[in-house]
């Protein structure tokens, strides 16, 4: 009677008034003591259990096989190894080792602290194995992430005759998604065989299958099968839209289950607010946070560090994020990690180095994600020393050093020059991809070190690594900057055979590439094969015909650029203005330039007024393209005032051209271009004594390093060329 009214206790009024019962009693049994034990146990109180089972060894009470189950489920959350062993010597000692529920208990200990052969082999040595013990080293193999062995476990389930339940086939579905489709439908079919109810554990497990095989309308259509529907099922959906990439789906199905009456969790509305970045959607973002707030789970980490990560992709300003992670009380590596990443994204690259400092004080150690985020910043705020030290960091703490760190070292030795530190860090990594060597290969071309970039090439292919969209689009790049047609072509045949043609970069490196060749039939041919052109292939084909002298063929793609209704960028502006003055098309190039904003929405770059000055220039209207040096809003760089002087050496303006050089000279005293344009135009203007003067100043301020050898060329802005228009050499007396 009394065990009764403990179970009832336990049951209705917890557990504390269930401890308080258990203790005035005159007579307690092993069954007294194993409901208590067991109610300790349910509600997570583990080592208080722990501590009754001491008592109860104390008081000379012996345990049953329940009791010690529960133990060893307490010692498994505590992750108490030594504690654990202990009990299961006890079990050896008194011949409960081939019993199978202390067996699949033993088997759910060693599982959880990552010992899954010692499971196994627990799981070998029982003699009677029942459906619970086979599904608990399935469910051992899963956890394991060794899928494979979990179905083939299934299989000799079946052989041995053991029948599986609702609980076997919820293991066999997590397992089988990362086996692909079939795999899935086959353990489908075999609950169905075996007449396994669907409940709404079954559901979820089936939902989660489908959408992780990117089948979301079957997960949807098992979902409708019975009226039976609970939080988890409904984030499963909802993280399933979000991992299929619809993301207004997943809100749509939010609010349905809002609608239906259930609650959110801490979990709904993490994977919500995830959608909300990927939209991303501030306004729907702040309204989840509101109703966050109200359900009482704005001290949740998970949901705090979703939020985090919604305000830093939804919003353009930090504070929001940074109020929601100063209000999480024990930020773990996550929440640092959404931080730090969101901050680098802004641009804030030494703010978020500080905030790195900052989770290392507070003992918390950085994962993958978060060193490949932090390592960025530091490369593009130039700071050798930090990546250095970073770098030093994950050497000695042996940090989660991984793929994804390595290529984000070899991208910022790269970026800062020490291309020598980036090839010693890909020899280090265990693994490489293709980002590895891409990263490389587009620092190099960045760098004009387009050779070295195809020495990256053979270390892929002796690597064993196949070449992505990327990397090839790369190597397109260095074989156009060198207008290495031969070489070209063979990456261009790469491209097919692989099947790499069809990446819109590839197709539009092979324009580019062609164009900067000469070979204006085969730019032509390239752009033509590509299905849906976007504003860089048209970029390139407008580029290949301006630097081929096609003025009038690269006008009429732009009009055609228009018609197919792409929408021109500040690159096709300067394209055009460019083939505007190649071909003395002044009005038509100020009416495009006056275009930019009038009609394309585009605020001229000083890149753009160059071309502009440029443009003026060449047809002899220097006062005008002065005046828009002088009232532009940009402040002027050196390389505009040398364009006018340019165009005074052209058309003989000494004045202009002396005020023009004086200019560009405060702003950079080193730019020997501007002396020898200067020079020029005094031998131009036969003011030969005034030329040698100038070249001597040149001599004297070390800008000239073979005086018996030096070309004045007339600069002029060109896309990614110089338009040479004249030569001359300096005299010395």
């Amino acid at each position: 009677m009394n065990n009764n009214l403990l179970s009832l206790y336990s049951k209705c009024f917890g557990v504390d008034n269930a401890r308080q019962f258990f203790d005035e009693m005159p007579h307690r049994d092993v069954v007294s003591w194993t409901s208590v034990l067991s109610a300790y146990v349910k509600s997570g109180n583990h080592e208080q259990a722990l501590e009754l089972f001491d008592l109860m060894m104390f008081s000379g009470q012996y345990p049953n096989e329940f009791t010690l189950s529960n133990v060893l489920r307490s010692c498994s959350a505590l992750g108490q190894f030594e504690y654990g062993t202990r009990i299961q010597s006890h079990i050896v000692k008194h011949g409960f080792v081939s019993n199978p529920v202390l067996g699949s208990a033993l088997i759910d200990m060693y599982s959880k602290w990552g010992f899954t052969e010692e499971a196994y082999k627990l799981f070998a040595y029982m003699e009677n194995g029942d459906t619970v013990s086979w599904t608990t080293m399935i469910s051992s193999l899963v956890q394991a992430r060794k899928w494979g062995q979990a179905l083939r476990l299934y299989v000799i389930m079946m052989e041995a005759g053991v029948h599986p339940n609702e609980f076997t086939f919820v293991k066999l579905l997590a397992a089988s998604c990362f086996h692909g489709l079939n795999y899935g439908k086959l353990v489908h079919g075999h609950m169905i065989v075996w007449g396994v109810k669907l409940n709404v554990l079954l559901k979820t497990a089936l939902v989660d299958m489908y959408s992780r095989c990117q089948r979301m309308e079957d997960a949807i259509k098992v979902s409708d099968l019975t009226r039976e529907y609970d939080v988890s099922l409904w984030t499963t959906i909802i993280s399933g839209f979000i991992q299929n990439l619809k993301f207004r789906e997943a809100v749509a199905a939010f609010h349905r289950m809002e609608v239906s009456g259930i609650a959110p969790n801490n979990y709904s509305y993490s994977s919500i607010l995830n959608a909300c970045s990927s939209i991303p959607s501030l306004d729907l973002g702040k309204q989840i946070h509101s109703r966050v707030i109200i359900a009482g789970l704005e001290d949740d980490v998970s949901v705090g560090n979703a939020l985090v990560d919604m305000y830093m992709k939804c919003s353009d300003i930090i504070e929001y994020g940074l109020r929601v992670f100063r209000g999480i009380n024990s930020p773990n590596v996550i929440s640092w990690t959404s931080l730090i990443a969101g901050v680098v994204e802004h641009g804030f690259d030494r703010e978020a180095f500080r905030f790195f400092k900052e989770m290392q004080a507070t003992g918390v150690q950085p994962h993958s994600f978060t060193l490949s985020s932090i390592i960025k910043a530091c490369s593009r705020v130039k700071s050798l020393s930090q990546v250095s030290e970073l770098h030093g960091y994950i050497i000695r703490t042996k940090a989660d050093y991984n793929i994804a760190v390595g290529n984000a070292l070899v991208d910022a030795y790269a970026g800062l020059g020490m291309i020598d530190n980036s090839w010693r860090v890909i020899s280090m990594m265990s693994h490489r991809d293709a980002i590895t060597y891409t990263s490389l290969a587009t620092r190099l071309n960045q760098m004009g070190y387009h050779e070295m970039a195809f020495n990256v090439i053979p270390r892929m292919y002796n690597d064993n690594v196949e070449m992505d969209g990327f990397s090839l689009a790369s190597f397109i790049s260095a074989s156009a900057a060198l207008a290495s047609t031969e070489t070209g072509k063979q990456l261009h045949c790469h491209s097919v055979k692989s099947g790499l043609r069809r990446w819109i970069s590839v197709s539009n490196g092979l324009v580019d590439l062609y164009g900067k060749c000469g070979c204006l039939t085969g730019a032509q041919r390239a752009f033509q094969d590509i299905t849906e052109p976007d504003v860089v292939s048209w970029n390139g084909l407008i580029s290949g015909l301006v630097s081929n002298g096609r003025i009038s063929s690269a006008l009429s793609a732009f009009d055609d650029m228009r018609l197919a209704g792409i929408k021109p960028d500040s690159v096709t502006f300067l394209l055009v203005i460019f083939a505007c003055s190649r071909g003395r098309l002044v009005d038509l190039g100020l009416e495009y330039f006056q275009s930019m904003t009038k009609v394309h929405d585009i605020e001229p770059q000083l890149d753009h007024y160059v071309r502009l000055v440029d443009l003026l220039g060449r047809a002899g209207r220097l006062e005008e393209a002065r005046e828009v040096i002088e009232t532009m809003s940009f402040k002027p760089n050196a390389l505009i005032y040398k364009t006018l002087l340019g165009a005074c050496n052209i058309h003989k303006n000494v004045p202009l051209g002396e005020d023009m050089a004086r200019r560009g000279l405060e702003i950079d005293p080193s730019d020997p271009g501007i002396y020898r344009l200067l020079a020029h135009l005094y031998d131009n203007t036969g003011r030969s004594d005034l030329a040698e003067k100038t070249c001597l100043a040149m001599t004297e301020r070390g800008l000239i390093k073979n005086p018996d050898n030096n070309k004045v060329h007339l600069f002029v802005v060109g896309h990614d060329e110089n338009d040479v228009l004249e030569e001359n050499r300096c005299s010395y007396s």
